[in-house]
Order: structure tokens, then C-alpha cells, then sequence
């Protein structure tokens, strides 16, 4: 018995063997860098909890219970096939547009924003969940637009549309920051679609001309576009949270701090524990601690276009466009995340991918991983059928 389980527990550290019908790493990412973000999540709110609660650990185990949730979803979305997704991909469109337009009658707001809507002792955020859903939309209708798509000119007009229709209940929010990422996101299938160059053109310019008048119509983005440029210049105003997170960064230098060290997060920078975690890691655990965590988000989106990629040899576009989609989610939100926070970007209200606090984003990013492993297993399963087909041949 004893040597049984130390088989399997040998077997699991190993990684995934070619014969196995899931991708093993994938799972171990996931959970990883769940752990990871518990971590620095309860290191980085510790100040925050006990100045309003009076709790060091308030949010701690308000963590833990959406962790514990995000696990729990992965293990249920797991045992979806694709083809549900497939076949329910208009019914989870419109449910995402009602809950849009639901947060803006009823939601909570917190900072001018309203973005949450409020589910007794916990809020949930319809923007996490339109990502997923515009993206499950999208990869449906490049199937059965895919040959109409890559030859006219005008076809992408509809996808445009839809793009307009997501936007625009965003903005309304305002969240410009989850527009972006489904904006690149729209971008990024059309491109592996094979749509004509024209298209991406007119996207490309039509995007820089929208945000770039969205940003100069708002005294509010501006600002942060200004203050971007040189936080210091205004460091206990406009530009008192970012200059925080690069002096967190700095004070970090190669190897941190130490867990639980971090000067910054005693009050000095808003936002330690959500958007500005990565800020947290940069100074406890240094450059070391910063690449550490951006190597495995990498290797999970490698994962994802390679699970992408064996989908559309099988062809099998659906799987193949679903999958490329969410591995530019996570790694265009894990991106600018990252650039924010280390003053390579414009502030924007983004999470860092199964690291920051909240429970939207983290119960949402677990069924997008989940949604993976199992097209990676229905890939495994159609390369088995393959190879007894060729056998019996």
C-alpha cells in the first residue's frame, strides 16, 4: 500500500508522460500559482485588515474561501465537453450582456466605479465573466464565418459589433482596462482566424483613435496617463500610488525583503493586496521572486497555444480558437498587470492572473484553466482514436 502511493506521488512530480490523457502540468501551474497568490495576498493585506477590521487576517481568509472556490470550479468545469461550450455559446452571450447591464442598475459603487454586483457577503464582478464569454462567442463564430472571413473584405464588421456592443457597457462602468484586454483579445483571433490584412488595419487604427480619444475626453484618464509619465513629479497626489509601487520595486532590488517585510504595503500603497500585489512580490521577494512568478505564467500560456495548436491540426477550430483566446487572456492581463505596477504602463484596474485577491477574477481564471486541461484531454482522446484508426488500416 505504502509503495502504491509513493508511485503516484512520484508519478504526479514528474512531467506530464506522453501515454497520460491530461496535462499534468498545467494542473500543477494552476495550482501554483494559486498558492502563490494566497501568499502574497495574506503577506500584502495584513496592514489593510487590521486598520478597517481590526483582523489581520480578514481578507486572508476571504482568500482562502474563493481559493477553495476557484479549485472547486476547476474540478466541475473540468468534466464539461467542449461541445457544450460550443453548443451554449449564445445563451452564455447573452447571459453576460444581462449581467452587464444588470451591474449598472443594481451594482455597488466603490471609487465612481460601478463594476460589482452585490451576492450577499461576497460581490461579483460580470466583467471577469464577458472575457470568457466574448471569447467563447468568437471562437463559435470564426467556425462557421472562417472561409467568409478570410476572403471578404467587410466580413469582420459583425465581430466589430460585438466588440462595440462589450465595449461600450464597459466604458459605462467605467472600465477601460477590461475593454483593452478584450479589445487585444478580438485582435489576436482574428489574426490566428487568418483574416486579411485590411482588417487588422482598420482595427489597429480604429482602437488608437477610440482610446485615444477616450483618454483625452477624461480628466480622470488623463491624469493617469500624466502621471504615468513621471509619478514622482506628483508623488502625493496624481502619482502617490504609482511612485509607492516603484519604490517597492526598488527597495526589492534582486533577492527581497523577506515574507512579510515589505515597507510599502503598511498603508503606503493603495491597493497592496489586488492590483498592486505584484508590487508586494517585487519587494519581498525581489527580481528573483518577480521572474519566478512571470516564468510560470509563460510556460501556462505556452501550454494553452500549444493545446491551441494541436486542436487546429486535428481540426478542430472550435477547441483551437477557444483555447488560443484564453492564452492571450492570461497572458495580456498578466502583462498589463505587471506594467502598471512597474510603471511600464498606464494605471488600469486589472488583476494579475491567479495572484491578486479577488473572487471573481480567481473562480473565473480557474474554469478558463479548466476549460484547457479539458480540451487538452479531448485532443489526447481524438489522437488515440487516430492512431487505432491508422492501426486497423
Amino acid at each position: 500500500m505504502l509503495e502504491t502511493v509513493k508511485q503516484e506521488w512520484a508519478k504526479w512530480f514528474r512531467l506530464t508522460p506522453k501515454n497520460a490523457l491530461y496535462d499534468r502540468t498545467l494542473i500543477w501551474l494552476f495550482l501554483g500559482l494559486l498558492m502563490i497568490g494566497f501568499v502574497m495576498v495574506t503577506s500584502a493585506s495584513i496592514p489593510v485588515s487590521t486598520r478597517y477590521y481590526n483582523d489581520p487576517f480578514y481578507f486572508a481568509l476571504r482568500d482562502a474561501f474563493y481559493v477553495m472556490a476557484s479549485i472547486g470550479a476547476f474540478a466541475f468545469f473540468i468534466q464539461i465537453p467542449s461541445t457544450l461550450w460550443e453548443k451554449w455559446n449564445v445563451a452564455f452571450f447573452v447571459g453576460s450582456l444581462f449581467l452587464l447591464l444588470l451591474v449598472l442598475i443594481i451594482g455597488n459603487d466603490v471609487n465612481g466605479a460601478r463594476r460589482w454586483i452585490p451576492m450577499g457577503p461576497i460581490n461579483f464582478q460580470p466583467a471577469e465573466l464577458a472575457k470568457l464569454s466574448v471569447i467563447c462567442y468568437f471562437a463559435n463564430f470564426y467556425v462557421r464565418k472562417f472561409d467568409e472571413m478570410r476572403t471578404h473584405n467587410l466580413s469582420f464588421i459583425r465581430p466589430m459589433m460585438i466588440l462595440a456592443l462589450f465595449s461600450g457597457l464597459l466604458l459605462w462602468q467605467p472600465d477601460l482596462g477590461s475593454t483593452a484586454v478584450i479589445f487585444v483579445i478580438t485582435f489576436a483571433m482574428l489574426f490566428i482566424m487568418g483574416a486579411k490584412k485590411l482588417q487588422f488595419l482598420f482595427l489597429g487604427i480604429t482602437g488608437f483613435v477610440i482610446f485615444g480619444f477616450l483618454i483625452l475626453t477624461s480628466e480622470y484618464r488623463l491624469r493617469r496617463v500624466t502621471s504615468f509619465m513621471d509619478p514622482f513629479a506628483d508623488a502625493y497626489g496624481d502619482g502617490f500610488q504609482l511612485s509607492n509601487s516603484q519604490m517597492a520595486f526598488g527597495q526589492g532590488e534582486i533577492l527581497g525583503r523577506g515574507l512579510g517585510n515589505s515597507v510599502q504595503k503598511l498603508e503606503y500603497l493603495p491597493e497592496a493586496h489586488t492590483d498592486f500585489v505584484m508590487a508586494v512580490v517585487g519587494e519581498e521577494f525581489g527580481l528573483l521572486g518577480i521572474l519566478v512568478i512571470v516564468s510560470l505564467l509563460v510556460i501556462l500560456t505556452f501550454r494553452a497555444l500549444k493545446i491551441s495548436k494541436e486542436a487546429l491540426i486535428l481540426e478542430q477550430r472550435f477547441k483551437g480558437f477557444f483555447a488560443f483566446g484564453i492564452g492571450v487572456w492570461i497572458f495580456i492581463q498578466g502583462f498589463v498587470n505587471l506594467g502598471v505596477a512597474s510603471g511600464l504602463l498606464p494605471t488600469k484596474g486589472l488583476t494579475f492572473p491567479l495572484i491578486s485577491y479577488g473572487g471573481s477574477s480567481l473562480i473565473i481564471m480557474a474554469i478558463a484553466v479548466a476549460i484547457l486541461v479539458r480540451i487538452d484531454h479531448e485532443n489526447r482522446l481524438e489522437k488515440i482514436g487516430h492512431a487505432h484508426l491508422n492501426d486497423h488500416e
